[in-house]
């Protein structure tokens, strides 16, 4: 069996749908007390009702604070964690419904970065055993044939084929970041979740590993969710993004929507808070950036969670949870005092 890297179909405009689907999505941490008979005293809500949809081929973005669940709800895309409740559907299949059995076969078609390149790779594995084994683990190809995928994977991902025989300890972070985007592709996937993918990198290899990843969407028509606190970061590789705050999506839109017609304040104070390397313009900057600390998710605010922290908020805040609302195509904010007036229905 051929494990050869040919180009994946690119999407078409024909029965186009979603590639990934996130309905409702739930996630609650138990909080347990007592050394010997544990007894759970609260959750952790780390994910709370989030939905969005990815199309085939697009570059999805979710950016926030730490803490808000954007990881935990990447990891629960690759079933690396399994849902309180809700829905996630690959390809139309709800793979948060299905049993670890049934979902293993499927994980191929999905696959991650990590944040961290160095404690995502075994010190003890060489690359070459590293790249093979998702091949051996999903039985895949011949041993033969398994070696050439590794071969081909470190050619796409610019590294030398002498890569092989070395150990992790022995790359750089920026060789090492392309290890594991090789080790994300090396089943062909059609959708990889990257958590923090240039986070740990210095500034000056961070280009390089963004514009490797745009050749290689290109390439072989990858669907994409780039998980990130750097706006900059996403606002270079993502169509749409959607910003979470303490478990919640508080807006989605485009790139020039969330950049410059933001209309939620969160929205607001996070693109005001990306640094302008120009003194003149960085000191004229409205200081809009959100004050204090995050709330507890374990006992998250009523009604608007970012109502502790907005200069808008009012009484209503505290009362009623705002919903999702249109502000044009494609663009959602939940938010009872916007930055500027929804759209009308007819025209969402």
């Amino acid at each position: 069996m051929s494990v050869s890297a040919a180009p994946q179909p690119a999407a078409t405009a024909e029965g186009a749908r979603p590639y990934l689907e996130v309905r409702d999505l739930v996630k609650e941490f138990p909080v347990t007390k007592g050394a010997v008979m544990r007894r759970r005293i609260g959750s952790v809500h780390a994910v709370s009702g989030v939905s969005f949809s990815v199309m085939p081929g697009e570059t999805f973005g979710l950016v926030g604070e730490s803490g808000c669940g954007k990881t935990t709800t990447g990891r629960m895309i690759v079933a690396l964690e399994r849902p309180t409740s809700g829905a996630i559907l690959i390809d139309g299949e709800d793979i948060a419904a299905m049993s670890m059995r049934r979902v293993r076969p499927r994980r191929r078609h999905m696959q991650m970065m990590f944040q961290d390149p160095y404690a995502s790779l075994d010190p003890r594995m060489r690359v070459s055993t590293i790249l093979r084994e998702p091949l051996a683990i999903q039985r895949i190809g011949t041993r033969e044939e398994q070696f050439n995928r590794v071969r081909e994977l470190l050619n796409d991902v610019g590294l030398a084929r002498a890569a092989m025989d070395r150990y992790p300890h022995e790359f750089s972070g920026g060789q090492r970041q392309r290890i594991g985007l090789a080790r994300a592709l090396a089943l062909q996937p059609k959708l990889i979740v990257a958590d923090e993918p240039v986070s740990a990198l210095d500034v000056s290899i961070r280009s390089q590993i963004l514009n490797l990843m745009n050749r290689l969407q290109e390439k072989y028509s990858l669907t994409y969710v780039i998980i990130s606190h750097d706006l900059s970061v996403v606002k270079y590789m993502a169509d749409r993004i959607g910003v979470m705050y303490l478990g919640k999506m508080v807006e989605i839109g485009s790139g020039e929507d969330i950049y410059r017609r933001p209309a939620h304040p969160y929205t607001h104070g996070l693109v005001g808070a990306i640094p302008i390397p120009d003194p003149d313009v960085e000191r004229s900057k409205d200081a809009a950036a959100p004050r204090g600390e995050i709330p507890s998710a374990i006992n998250p605010p009523s009604g608007c969670r970012f109502r502790t922290r907005c200069p808008r908020a009012q009484a209503l805040c505290a009362e009623v949870e705002p919903p999702l609302r249109p502000f044009g195509p494609g663009h959602e904010a939940a938010c009872h005092y916007p930055l500027r007036p929804p759209s009308e229905p007819a025209a969402a």
